[in-house]
């Protein structure tokens, strides 16, 4: 792996591509330390550190707490490329754009913008409206108002264009994918400050156990990366025979067979059932929230059983998993269509018949590696709520899902680099055998 990295930057090319990664990586986050134009972060930081806004906040990567002008980032676009995503499969008009290749795929990309920027000027209406409900949380020489709120809206709507701009340019001049480095930098970013208060938590506690309950914390940290780690390139490889040549290769017998494989990951829907079952509980808050003083004991019951860490709110969210790991795997990986799509191409499982039974073999396969990985999702997330209970470190927000996005993309940008290093070599073993042949003649 650090192999990998180390020649990318001895290849000029490369070492631009991540110079420049880098660079806008570095933009965004001086866009995250700069508050938008009305709004006294300081007050806002320390009001709702435990509360919703603190927990959107975590989901968010941090930048929510001091609502800067990155402070939505990249949800709105996440969001919208998940209902754009399950919408192509259901929509015949987006599907049938999905399948007309490059120019279909920019078009369902700039409704995803479009839809983006909507969905970012929804969010940030509510959270400007939440803001100036409060007079402490507007800043000096700013007063609570529509002009104040549309203030706010414009510069989070200009700020998750802009987020989406650098996403983009990452992803296209850059190494990587850009929208998820930008989720994992927001994550990254926030280590040092935890690292920070943990430690400041050890010192002032006259404990000698919390040597041990630290050490304790870093092994179970250490544990989990390298489940993920296994997790995530694990797969089933379903074994497929095509019964005719495919791509027109010269020189191979007419009827002869392919034997290749069907890879289908264990962990399909990555972190988006985590994502949707956090969602799903910030609403209780919200409700709690909104009717504090209408109905003090609705709001005292959320306080007290559907609050981060709760037995209660730990065994909806494993529910909640369960059930968005099923529904996206789903309409995800549809066995029929793939079954038609081998047999139109002359493919078929070995020992399974074509059409009917493809599908309901592949159905059999992904029901089960979907039970895997829906209960590898309960226990990512459930674990670091169990762990900050036992061992009373509640400083550092070990977040299983920020390991697995920050695992993911590290993997998924090592294999980018790796494919670049093999191209660059395999041109060059041909320029040199170019070479060699000019000279020999």
């Amino acid at each position: 792996m650090l192999r990998a990295f180390r020649d990318a930057f001895r290849i000029p090319d490369l070492q631009r591509k991540i110079l420049f990664t880098l660079l806008l990586l570095a933009v965004y986050r001086l866009g995250s330390a700069i508050p938008t134009p009305g709004v006294n972060s300081a007050a806002l930081s320390q009001a709702n550190q435990g509360g919703l806004f603190g927990l959107i906040s975590m989901i968010s990567g941090g930048n929510l707490s001091q609502f800067s002008i990155f402070a939505l980032g990249v949800l709105p676009y996440i969001t919208a490329s998940i209902v754009i995503q399950l919408l192509t499969t259901t929509i015949p008009a987006l599907e049938k754009l999905s399948k007309e290749g490059e120019e279909g795929r920019k078009k369902i990309n700039q409704y995803t913008r479009f839809a983006a920027v909507a969905l970012g000027a929804v969010q940030a209406t509510f959270f400007a409206a939440y803001i100036n409900s409060d007079p402490n949380y507007i800043a000096i020489g700013w007063a609570p108002g529509t002009f104040t709120i549309l203030v706010m809206v414009l510069t989070q709507v200009a700020g998750i264009a802009f987020t989406m701009w650098i996403g983009e340019r990452i992803t296209e001049v850059g190494v990587g994918n850009g929208i998820s480095l930008i989720i994992t930098a927001g994550i990254i970013a926030r280590y040092p400050f935890e690292f920070q208060s943990t430690a400041a938590l050890v010192r002032s506690t006259p404990d000698d156990n919390w040597l041990l309950r630290l050490l304790a914390f870093g092994l179970v940290i250490l544990i989990t990366i390298a489940g993920i780690v296994y997790v995530y390139q694990a797969e089933r490889r379903v074994p497929v025979t095509y019964a005719r040549a495919r791509g027109g290769v010269a020189g191979q017998a007419r009827g002869a067979t392919q034997a290749t494989w069907l890879p289908i990951k264990v962990n399909q829907a990555g972190v988006i059932p985590v994502i949707f079952a956090s969602a799903m509980l910030i609403i209780p808050n919200l409700i709690g929230s909104a009717t504090a003083t209408r109905a003090p004991s609705v709001n005292a019951f959320i306080q007290t059983y559907l609050t981060f860490g709760q037995p209660l709110y730990i065994a909806l969210e494993a529910a909640l998993i369960f059930g968005f790991t099923y529904l996206y795997n789903s309409v995800q990986f549809d066995p029929k269509r793939i079954a038609e799509q081998l047999r139109e191409a002359g493919g078929f499982i070995p020992g399974v018949r074509p059409g009917t039974p493809t599908a309901e073999f592949l159905g059999t396969i992904s029901g089960r590696l979907s039970l895997w990985g829906a209960l590898f999702l309960v226990v990512l997330t459930v674990l670091p709520q169990l762990v900050q209970r036992a061992t009373g470190i509640t400083t550092f927000q070990f977040s299983g899902t920020g390991l697995l996005i920050i695992v993911g993309v590290a993997l998924e940008t090592l294999k980018q680099l790796e494919a670049q290093l093999t191209v660059r070599r395999y041109d060059g073993f041909i320029s040199k055998g170019r070479i060699r042949g000019r000279l020999n003649n």
